[in-house]
């Protein structure tokens, strides 16, 4: 029986693919380098935003020694208009509707800064839709590492094997088997298929209410 599903956030509850490229390729442009396509953060994304800017970069053959002062800017440039761009996916909002309605529990485990996450949640879900929201916070390891996820597990006194670990990359599949949880791909995010596949998912989803109705009849 499920208890508990952990969401990671950008590419599979929220799609922040455009807010990302915005204020990727501003930072870029600041810093007079030239953008990257949008469809091309599909690949960047995933690791936090530090990394984030270290592909950048290197997408565009760049060496730079002040990658912290570029870093800066971008997450002080996001943090100043989250919202931009930002959208809930289609049907997740009733999807954590009905989880709740089955005393399913929620959480948000994202590599995005926790401020930041946290924020895009209280925005986009009504409130008690979404139980807990960690994102990136100092200290504490990024996905794929499994600390975050055990910190949820443990927070919510549930075992392992009544959890689903539910995300749109390789990082959140290797996220949810090194912790030990069943995972979910979904394939409406910055991902593909195969990357899902190749990463060892459990189960891959095209659609929101196909989570809803595999967390409440699995046993």
């Amino acid at each position: 029986m499920v208890k508990l599903c952990i969401f990671d956030m950008d590419g599979t509850l929220v799609n922040t693919l455009d807010t990302i490229a915005y204020f990727g390729n501003t930072t870029l442009q600041h810093f007079g380098i030239e953008a990257i396509p949008t469809e091309c953060y599909k690949t960047l994304v995933g690791n936090g935003s530090r990394v984030l800017i270290e592909r950048m970069l290197d997408f565009r053959e760049t060496e730079c020694d002040n990658i912290d002062e570029i870093h800066k800017w971008y997450m002080d440039a996001y943090d100043k208009d989250f919202m931009y761009l930002t959208r809930a996916y289609d049907g997740v909002a009733d999807l954590l509707k009905e989880l709740k309605e089955a005393g399913i529990k929620t959480a948000i485990l994202s590599n995005k800064d926790d401020m930041t996450a946290k924020k895009v949640a209280e925005v986009l879900f009504e409130e008690g839709l979404v139980d807990l929201c960690l994102g990136a916070r100092e200290g504490k390891a990024l996905k794929p590492d499994p600390e975050s996820v055990f910190e949820i597990v443990e927070g919510f006194g549930v075992a392992r094997a009544e959890c689903l670990y539910i995300g749109d990359t390789a990082t959140d599949i290797e996220t949810a088997k090194n912790a030990g949880l069943y995972s979910v791909g979904v394939l409406w995010g910055f991902r593909d298929e195969p990357e899902l596949r190749g990463a060892g998912a459990d189960l891959i989803v095209s659609n929101p209410a196909e989570i809803a109705e595999f967390a409440k009849n699995k046993n």
